[in-house]
């Protein structure tokens, strides 16, 4: 049978990945810290996605599991109390993610009542959670389905403000004399990586694809590049017509602020119900993948028997996932929520790369190309951390937190039902010595 993906396909799939609710999140609150030069911030990101994506798309290759970045660590550590506890924490960054689209679906929905208030971005963030929810437990395809359609109207809508916006650039907003210090610029990458998440969901297609070995990396490098020059345009385009006081004012929305200027108070709505749409399908998608396959690895050690669009037979990963999701969403700003979760994606993903140099051989990767990918993973996390703890110190305790709640939920996943975070792939290469 003639396979699902070529280059062309994996690409879009790739970019629709991608270009969803983090770059509505993430340009006003990196821009808020980077300034003008946020850009160069998003310049920065890319090249740590390409690195990491290099990195995954081997993994993939080697060990093609549904299990994906479990699988990974299990494969690069072993089936011991380190890998079973770094799921664990995939599973929850996964929710903290989950958390943040949520939260900024709430900011942006709030940007239409009149009393925008805290109150009320909650409530629309728990309201959509509650909603998809819901659907998942019905089961409803059409919201799968769906999804081509959505990146569609979400591409769109970035390239005609993105391309409009530069006509409309004031030179000014954009000189040296505005520049805020090249530290700034380096810590906000960490909040600009989060705006790539969703590469790796290419490495998903290599079952599905006609030819992995040659068109993985390749449909990897191109879907990368082609959301990096969107972004860096659209950072252009927004820092270009608003002046950083208005970008901090409005950080939290401002990629919807920034579209005022140019086409009045439609076009805020517009850009701000675009961003309903996308945070909504990323809600969607995510909260189908954290609790159909990383609920189940994470709490029985293996992939889920079912994989239906339908969780009658898996309800109680999804019931635990939203109320999981429900006190981040409550209790910590967007900023915090944001941020936390990329910090967690990023040390993830480090501890991934760091395993697969363990399996360097058998993957047949390039040990410097991996290992570049596991010391920008670390490196963009300290300068977070660094940022974070003269500005937002607590998200340093939140995270903290995180890694404490994985290593206890896994210690007491073995202690009590002596399961095990397990291989899916058998280890051919050692079978064979």
């Amino acid at each position: 049978m003639k396979k699902a993906f070529g280059v062309t396909g994996a690409v879009m799939l790739g970019i629709g990945s991608m270009v969803g609710a983090g770059i509505f999140i993430v340009i006003g609150q990196a821009g808020s810290i980077a300034g003008n030069i946020v850009w160069i911030s998003f310049v920065i990101g890319g090249l740590a996605a390409l690195l990491s994506g290099y990195s995954l798309a081997k993994l993939a290759l080697r060990y093609p599991s549904r299990g994906g970045i479990v699988e990974y660590l299990v494969q690069g550590f072993g089936e011991g109390l380190f890998s079973g506890s770094a799921g664990v924490l995939f599973y929850f960054s996964q929710l903290i993610a989950i958390a943040a689209v949520a939260k900024s679906f709430g900011t942006y929905a709030a940007t239409f009542m009149q009393d925008g208030s805290t109150l009320w971005v909650n409530i629309f963030a728990l309201g959509i959670v509650t909603l998809f929810t819901l659907i998942n437990l019905i089961g409803a395809a059409f919201v799968a389905r769906s999804e081509n359609i959505i990146v569609i109207i979400k591409v769109t809508v970035l390239a005609v403000f993105t391309v409009a916006a530069l006509f409309t650039v004031n030179p000014n907003l954009l000189s040296a004399s505005q520049m805020p210090p090249i530290s700034s610029m380096l810590f906000a990458v960490g909040l600009t990586f989060f705006a790539y998440q969703g590469f790796s969901v290419i490495t998903n297609t290599v079952e599905d694809m006609e030819n992995p070995k040659r068109d993985m990396l390749r449909s990897m490098v191109i879907a990368i590049l082609l959301v990096a020059l969107l972004y860096v345009a659209t950072s252009v385009a927004v820092l270009g017509n608003l002046p950083l006081e208005a970008v901090i004012k409005a950080k939290d929305y401002a990629l919807a602020e920034a579209a005022r200027p140019i086409f009045g108070d439609l076009g805020f709505k517009v850009m701000a119900a675009t961003a309903l749409i996308a945070t909504a399908s990323a809600i969607n998608a995510t909260l189908y993948a954290a609790t159909q396959i990383g609920y189940t690895m994470a709490k029985e050690g293996n992939l889920p028997k079912f994989y239906e669009y339908n969780v009658f037979r898996s309800y109680e990963g999804l019931i635990v996932s939203a109320a999981l999701i429900a006190p981040m969403i409550i209790f910590l700003s967007l900023t915090e929520v944001t941020t936390v979760a990329a910090l967690t994606i990023l040390i993830i993903q480090g501890v991934v790369h760091v395993g697969h140099l363990f399996r360097i051989k058998e993957t047949g990767a390039n040990p410097i190309f991996v290992a570049l990918a596991a010391i920008s993973m670390f490196a963009i996390s300290v300068l977070t951390l660094i940022y974070t703890a003269k500005h937002d110190p607590q998200i340093g305790y939140y995270l903290l937190a995180a890694f404490a709640f994985a290593f206890f939920a896994e210690s007491i996943l073995r202690l009590l039902t002596q399961r095990v975070v397990r291989k899916q792939i058998v280890d051919l290469f050692n079978f064979k010595k």
